[in-house]
């Protein structure tokens, strides 16, 4: 008796790459970990624009994290100095200062440092 064992290399990875086999679950896991931890990392209400999907991409599936928020780019990468006008040509900026209300029509914000919470969230999730 005799037995013929033939492993396609190409055919075990197409297996695996499958969606609903195990290594999508896995990626599943690992994605939505990655997202939750990005949810708490993020300033402020930030947290709440975060979701995640699973794509398939140019080798196969990937875990795909977005943050919508409009102000994103302004905290992942920081800001420098800049001033701050009100967008009506004769309209005045109001905010709070130690509980008081403040009118003005500019302010020279002192820039940001960058946060990049994404990238933290996925060192953090592996």
């Amino acid at each position: 008796m005799s037995v013929e064992v033939r492993i396609e290399r190409g055919r075990i990875a197409q297996l695996l790459r499958l969606r609903g086999g195990r290594v999508e679950r896995k990626l599943r896991e690992r994605t939505a970990r990655v997202a939750r931890i990005a949810e708490a990392e993020a300033p402020g209400s930030m947290g709440r624009y975060i979701s995640w999907d699973i794509q398939e991409g140019p080798r196969g599936l990937e875990g795909v994290i977005t943050c919508d928020h409009p102000a994103t780019l302004f905290v992942l990468n920081g800001t420098r100095p800049h001033l701050i006008r009100p967008r009506r040509r004769n309209g005045v900026l109001r905010f709070e200062v130690d509980g008081h209300v403040v009118f003005t029509r500019l302010v020279r914000h002192p820039g940001t440092r960058p946060n990049n919470f994404l990238a933290r969230a996925l060192r953090l999730g592996r």
